[in-house]
């Protein structure tokens, strides 16, 4: 993307600064429509596993685990609320995931513009380490609006002895709130943001490491061929099949990598504090982290990955292509 520049005069000599494309308000505008899109149709699709998800993270450390596996805790949670179950608390996430991934795209893209800008002007193909660098970024600063959401997620898929059965939104926000004030919506915040940050940068870098294989290979296939039908898949286009192998790959990397972040997250945002004893401690994510790998060693912190990473790998395959057909389609 090609960048204006304009000039101020230093010691009576022109100088050129790099400005960000003038366009900035349509593309974020599209950011945000097309990512919220692709975002909530892959949550869609993956919340049946996300609830199993949290309900095998979230099993108390001094109780025996209530669920077997993955398969245990579908009967279970089946058996006890039927889909609706484990369709609970779908309003929060969906939210999350609207805000979640038209943030990724948002600030994904601005950051590239931003190191076209300065660090590699007039260079349209950033090097795949500037695109890893901008994948963190943009998971470190998505970070911030995402863990109030999934604190009332992750609370709304475990029962809760305050709440009963099925807490209602509102109330389990009044009641963080109320315990824990405003700061008590960010509990679980350097989970969330060690899972974003490497988690985002394996995403975006999944994606586009294996986007680039698949148009190397492209490029070497129409290079052999005279086929004519070959000349059109010239360019950075994909066909949908690779963006969607492309989107999977980037959604298991994004989960397996940085998974016991996440179950120590899940830990801390599902502590039921009415419970807590009086005078007791607060938990932290380093106490956590300590007590699970005391009790559980790296099979605890890797409980319910395997469904997680089998989950991912679709939602995000749909993610990808949602957003760049749409990205493609109104141009």
């Amino acid at each position: 993307m090609a960048t204006a520049e304009h000039a101020i005069t230093v010691n009576d000599e022109a100088m050129e600064l790099p400005v960000l494309p003038p366009n900035q308000g349509v593309e974020a505008m599209k950011d945000i429509v097309f990512g919220s899109a692709a975002g909530m149709a892959g949550k869609l699709i993956e919340y049946p596993f996300d609830t199993v998800k949290v309900r095998l993270q979230s099993q108390p450390e001094h109780l025996p685990l209530r669920y077997k596996g993955p398969l245990d805790c579908f009967r279970q949670s089946f058996r006890a609320d039927g889909v609706k179950g484990l369709y609970r608390g779908i309003s929060a996430p969906m939210t999350g995931a609207a805000v979640e991934t038209s943030c990724l795209f948002f600030s994904y893209r601005i950051i590239q513009d931003t190191l076209r800008a300065t660090i590699f002007p007039g260079v349209e193909h950033l090097p795949f380490t500037a695109l890893i660098f901008s994948g963190a970024a943009s998971g470190s600063i998505t970070s911030l609006a995402l863990t109030p959401i999934e604190l009332i997620k992750c609370r709304m898929q475990v029962p809760s002895e305050t709440f009963g059965q099925q807490p209602k939104p509102l109330a389990l926000v009044a009641d963080v709130f109320r315990r824990e004030g405003l700061i008590g919506f960010w509990r679980g915040q350097l989970g969330t943001l060690i899972r974003e940050t490497g988690g985002s940068a394996a995403w975006f870098g999944g994606y586009e490491g294996v986007s680039s294989l698949f148009r190397t290979y492209n490029h070497q296939q129409l290079q052999q061929s005279e086929s004519a039908s070959l000349s059109a898949s010239t360019g950075d286009s994909l066909p949908v099949y690779q963006q969607m192998i492309a989107g999977a790959t980037a959604g298991i990397s994004y989960n397996f990598l940085f998974y016991p972040a996440d179950t120590i997250k899940s830990r801390l945002q599902t502590e039921d504090v009415s419970l807590r004893p009086a005078g007791a401690q607060r938990q932290t994510f380093w106490s956590v982290s300590r007590a699970l790998w005391r009790q559980q060693g790296l099979k605890g912190m890797y409980r319910g990955c395997g469904i997680t990473c089998a989950r991912s790998a679709p939602s995000s395959a749909f993610i990808f292509s949602v957003y760049e057909g749409l990205r493609g389609f109104f141009g």
